[in-house]
């Protein structure tokens, strides 16, 4: 819901008919503090389905180094009743915490029972030229990682295939990013689900099914989507949620 705040977005949700939240920490105090994600979280009736570490640039000053944000976002996690922690691929530079980035997300799943759900990210390109930003790769799917995030608007930057990604991650895919995008090479869009040129519909349609990877999908599907561009519309945002929260339902057979 950026540039609202959580209290705005746990509020929306509920007048939406959403299942729960995803809490992004940022530099914002109320997305740190366990305690007043709690009451908004009793006060709506919104429980919290993940939290997404601050291993964004922008974040980069949030919880001091890069292992602190992830220890400090499974405690956040065990604190407000979530069993998964959302966290981008080390970048290049960030010495051990890139090179020892699997071992160490491992040892801090089997110490808290928090699960760090790698996300794919996208290439950067710039001049014609890609830059290797990420430590081992931005693509999670052929590395060592137990849990993984799936976000459709970075497999459309990326120029990958969503639903081939998520047949081949089964039962590793333990959270999902829904939104959309154009295969462009360069521009993030989170788009609303359906407007953009991803597999969206078969990946979701892959994952409704009872057999998926042998025991069904186990984890959450989280809206993401952009909706900083209805600020001038009335109405706009709550409307693109709902379209999205629509488009999660019926192809996740729920209608």
């Amino acid at each position: 819901m950026y540039p609202l705040g959580a209290a705005e977005t746990f509020s929306i949700a509920e007048d939406l008919g959403y299942d729960g939240v995803e809490i992004m920490v940022t530099h914002r105090a109320e997305t740190q503090e366990a305690s007043q994600l709690n009451e908004w979280a009793w006060r709506f009736g919104m429980p919290i389905k993940a939290i997404h570490a601050p291993t964004l640039l922008l974040t980069q000053q949030v919880w001091g180094s890069a292992w602190d944000k992830i220890h400090k976002s499974a405690e956040l996690a065990q604190q407000v009743g979530c069993d998964v922690v959302v966290a981008h691929p080390p970048f290049r530079w960030q010495g051990t915490y890139a090179s020892k980035f699997a071992e160490g997300i491992a040892e801090i799943e089997e110490r808290t029972g928090v699960m760090i759900a790698v996300e794919n990210m996208y290439p950067w390109r710039a001049g014609g030229r890609e830059a290797a930003m990420y430590l081992p790769h931005w693509n999670p799917v052929p590395y060592d990682y137990k849990h993984v995030t799936w976000d459709f608007s970075h497999a459309a930057t990326a120029e990958d295939d969503s639903f081939e990604a998520v047949k081949a991650l089964g039962s590793r895919l333990r959270h999902i990013h829904l939104t959309d995008g154009w295969s462009n090479g360069f521009k993030d869009d989170h788009l609303v689900p359906g407007h953009g040129n991803q597999r969206v519909v078969e990946a979701m349609e892959l994952v409704a099914q009872p057999d998926f990877a042998g025991e069904g999908f186990q984890g959450a599907v989280a809206v993401e989507v952009s909706t900083r561009s209805a600020r001038k519309e009335v109405g706009e945002r709550e409307r693109m949620l709902a379209e999205s929260l629509a488009f999660a339902r019926r192809h996740l057979g729920q209608e």
